[in-house]
């Protein structure tokens, strides 16, 4: 077998890796944007819809997984080569993951759908997740563009997100000190939010994989972080 044709083999399985990533990126931005509106609107058959998504994002990561190994194995490739493979492997578990907070916060919508959301604290979560989802989008686009200096800024412009998530996160806080009949609301909200901004953090983890897939290094300087609510108590979920 010809090296010309083993090079295009190997072209051909990491165009296949890029174009399943770039779907599941997709399908991530349109379970959060869908969960989101289901949240909003109290609209359960599409929060069920989206729950019902996460079965296929499972599926792909596996099968960039095994395509990743079998590549590795068969073709053994070094340099940028293996760096493209090993970053579609971290790409698709991050992406993964911006599902399963997709996901979550479908069966949150479905928790408070009976008593509705008030429309301010509707507006903070639509906001959060704009912002969130166009940072997805734009890391999404750099994966197809390689664009080292592009990641880097998507990475620097993180504490954005963290900053509307604080003022969201102590918003809420005060709905509930106001009238205890909007704990169980709000802790809804709070853990919706909460799942917002950690999309941001895997949209930035993201932009940090391709940083180093295109150069070969990490990039420099701590991740800037404006997510202030340990002062008051942690959200985890």
């Amino acid at each position: 077998m010809s090296s010309t044709h083993i090079y295009s083999a190997f072209d051909e399985e990491l165009k296949y890796l890029m174009r399943r990533i770039s779907e599941m990126g997709g399908l991530a931005e349109q379970m959060v944007s869908d969960s989101v509106r289901a949240l909003v609107q109290g609209d359960s058959a599409l929060a069920h819809k989206v729950i019902s998504e996460d079965v296929i994002m499972d599926a792909a990561e596996r099968e960039i997984g095994d395509k990743a190994v079998i590549t590795i194995a068969r073709r053994q490739p070094v340099a940028s080569d293996l760096r493209e493979i090993i970053g579609a492997l971290k790409i698709a578990s991050d992406l993964e993951r911006v599902g399963d907070l997709g996901k979550n916060n479908a069966k949150r919508a479905m928790a408070v759908q009976s008593a509705g959301i008030p429309r301010k604290l509707a507006r903070g979560i639509e906001h959060l997740s704009e912002l969130a989802l166009v940072q997805l989008k734009e890391v999404l686009d750099v994966y197809s563009t390689r664009s080292a200096e592009k990641a880097k800024s998507i990475r620097d412009r993180d504490d954005e997100i963290d900053a509307v998530y604080t003022s969201l996160f102590r918003e809420l806080l005060t709905y509930m000190m106001e009238d205890p009949r909007n704990i169980t609301s709000c802790t809804h909200l709070l853990f919706c939010a909460k799942n917002l901004e950690r999309i941001g953090d895997h949209a930035t983890n993201i932009a940090e994989t391709i940083y180093y897939m295109t150069t070969g290094a990490q990039p420099e300087g701590e991740r800037p972080k404006e997510d202030l609510t340990t002062d008051v108590g942690a959200v985890t979920e």
